[in-house]
């Protein structure tokens, strides 16, 4: 029964949304209180319909009940019960039904945080945020429906995919949805402002912190799926440019270039209609990854449907949003005021080059994505287009871009003075070339380029603690005075130094990974041993082992230096019952910023085992720079000036004192 109510709920959700995607619209433009009232309360209501049915999917999963259908093609009762929530969002069906919940969580979030927005902007909003909820419901109801019943109930599921039962997938995907499905509020206020015909400085304002927020989200996932495939897949790397990666990373690119446009718009009233452009776009390539990995076009361990029906719906919503916006943007545009005037050298002309190498960069990546897809729709020809190709173009174009990005907070709005920031960065800068000599000396050498790289990661780095050092004017002022200072810095300063100084951690350790990692692969016996990084690797034979729903060999490396015994690590090749299906579990080792990695190939007629090993230099720099700028994206969303939804002070009221008549 609970099922059914589940069900249920989705259909109640479906009438809601479609409630509120006409009435607030209208009240809006007829400036009715009543009929945008509905707006906030139909939000919440819908919040809770889908959170309810969500609910259902997921008890139905952590009690294995398999007369679910997607329950029984994606779980089984001996699994784990952290990979039975998982399992939930593990399909194309759960997936969606995320996507559809984090869509209904942020609507909730604009109509409880938002009673400081006009009324007629505030209702506008959330109908485009119910637009949106409406087309992924009725594609959930027709095409994907998680609820659907086999009768008879089997006595046991098929087991979740293998290489999807990992804690980074339970984690990985509601970070990236976070992401994808947070900038279709800045894409709601775009076409929102765009119905009313009016944006200012304070649409701006009201934009950067869901921005902020989408934008701390997806570099989170970002991480957290480059992370999972590194370990679980047992290929060694952390990057391949696959579709569905690239998928991710452009949405991610728009949004970083969106970010700093609102801040220009914000500040100094100028890009108006680039930043309502850019709004749009990046929703709209959070819609075309939603089809490339939904759709059946792709073929990857991330894509679930393979259905063609799903993949017509999804292209028919991607046409009519983004076709939408972008006919309506072309309409209203032209209508929309002109900002401000700034010269070229000045925060705003780093802040314009900023956007332009970003959307170049996305250009790039996008046609890379879709020209082997394109080609094959139209001549049947099949051809990749891959790492080498992305590596040149976006490599060459992300240069200059990371050499301005030290300089742009030095330079003053509206003017700036460029020799007076080169001034301000030659200590960050002489810094910067004394450590990357020092790491590629230290390394003992590698190509002449390796040297630009690290000194460009150590200037971003470095060029990150000169802004903070500048603002708390250390050097000039007593340093008492100077820390002071600093400690009184709005928190959104702080925020914009760590996502550089993360950038600049993430590029050292691309870099270093990239030039020094050494890589081998032998055949091993037990007892014998190999050398890599400066350490020595101990075969001691393999292992059997069991898991709740799958058995295992395990190979067992005992790590030595000098002729001491520093460590051990565990390899293993795994065998899920259910599925019959094998995976490659690495075995990692940490030695300060960098890994020993070890994975298992075949095994030899001989008795000994094909073994991969590298030595990974700096490569948690990775995911820790990534972390940073995480981490400075949460701390620029607790400045108060940023908060979503916070309310003015209140001016302390004036006493009068009345004074008797003469």
């Amino acid at each position: 029964m609970i099922i059914e109510l589940g069900h249920f709920a989705l259909v109640l959700a479906l009438a809601t949304a479609i409630i509120l995607s006409t009435l607030p619209v209208i009240g809006a433009r007829r400036r009715d209180p009543a009929m945008m009232a509905v707006a906030p309360i139909g939000s919440l209501t819908l919040f809770a319909l889908v959170a309810f049915s969500f609910g259902v999917l997921t008890w139905a999963y952590v009690v294995s009940d398999f007369s679910v259908a997607n329950v029984w093609e994606n779980s089984h009762s001996m699994m784990p019960i952290v990979y039975k929530f998982a399992g939930v969002w593990g399909n194309h069906e759960g997936s969606m039904m995320l996507w559809l919940l984090i869509l209904s969580l942020f609507s909730a979030l604009v109509a409880i945080f938002g009673r400081n927005l006009p009324e007629t902007l505030r209702a506008n909003v959330l109908s485009v945020q119910a637009w949106i909820a409406s087309a992924f419901l009725l594609f959930i109801l027709l095409t994907s429906n998680p609820f659907i019943r086999m009768n008879p109930a089997p006595a046991e599921g098929q087991d979740l995919n293998p290489v999807l039962q990992d804690p980074g997938l339970a984690i990985h995907p509601p970070l990236l949805y976070l992401g994808y499905v947070g900038f279709s509020v800045c894409f709601s206020f775009a076409v929102a402002a765009l119905i009313d015909g009016r944006i200012d400085a304070a649409w701006a304002r009201w934009v950067r912190p869901w921005t902020l927020a989408a934008w701390t989200f997806l570099t989170a996932g970002i991480a957290v799926g480059s992370y999972w495939a590194y370990y679980e897949l047992g290929w060694g790397g952390w990057w391949f440019w696959d579709p569905v990666e690239n998928a991710s990373f452009m949405p991610w690119l728009a949004g970083t270039a969106l970010l700093h446009s609102a801040l220009v718009m914000e500040k100094r009233d100028a890009l108006k209609i680039w930043t309502v452009l850019l709004s749009i776009m990046t929703f709209s390539l959070s819609l075309l990854g939603t089809f490339l990995v939904r759709s059946g076009v792709l073929t990857s361990v991330h894509a679930f449907a393979t259905d063609p029906t799903r993949g017509i719906f999804i292209l028919a919503i991607l046409t009519l949003f983004i076709g939408g916006a972008f006919t309506l943007f072309a309409w209203r545009a032209p209508r929309l005021k002109s900002g401000g005037i700034f010269a070229p050298i000045s925060r705003e002309g780093s802040l314009v080059l900023n956007n332009l190498i970003l959307t170049v960069c996305t250009g790039t990546v996008l046609i890379g994505t879709l020209y082997p897809l394109v080609l094959e729709t139209l001549t049947g020809e099949k051809i990749s287009v891959g790492a080498p190709f992305f590596n040149l173009t976006f490599g060459l174009l992300m240069i200059p871009l990371l050499i301005i990005v030290p300089f742009g907070p030095m330079l003053a709005w509206k003017r700036g003075d460029l020799l007076g920031a080169l001034q301000r960065l030659y200590a960050a800068a002489g810094l910067s070339l004394f450590a990357a000599v020092a790491v590629f000396y230290f390394r003992h050498g590698g190509p002449v380029m390796a040297l630009f790289g690290l000194a460009l990661a150590f200037f971003l780095i470095f060029g990150a603690l000169a802004d903070l050092w500048q603002r708390g004017n250390f050097g000039k002022a007593k340093f008492s005075v100077a820390l002071r200072r600093l400690a009184g810095l709005p928190r959104s300063a702080f925020g914009t130094a760590l996502a550089h100084l993360g950038l600049g951690v993430t590029v050292l350790g691309i870099v270093a990974v990239t030039t020094f990692q050494t890589e081998g692969v032998v055949e091993m016996k037990q007892g014998s041993t190999t050398e890599v990084g400066g350490y020595t690797l101990a075969f001691d034979g393999m292992r059997d082992g069991k898991g709740p729903n799958y058995t295992e060999q395990r190979a067992h490396f005992t790590i030595s230096r000098g002729g001491v015994a520093v460590a051990d690590v565990w390899s293993s090749k795994r065998l899920y019952t259910a599925r019959r299906m094998p995976t490659t579990e690495a075995g990692i080792l940490t030695f300060g910023l960098s890994q020993l990695y070890v994975s298992l190939g075949d095994p030899m007629a001989d008795g000994g085992i094909v073994v991969r090993i590298w030595w990974k230099p700096f490569i948690t720099c990775i995911w820790g720079g990534a972390f940073i700028m995480m981490f400075g994206g949460f701390v620029s969303l607790s400045d108060r000036r940023l908060r979503v939804g916070a309310p003015t002070r209140k001016a302390k009221p004036v006493k009068t004192v009345m004074e008797p008549a003469e």
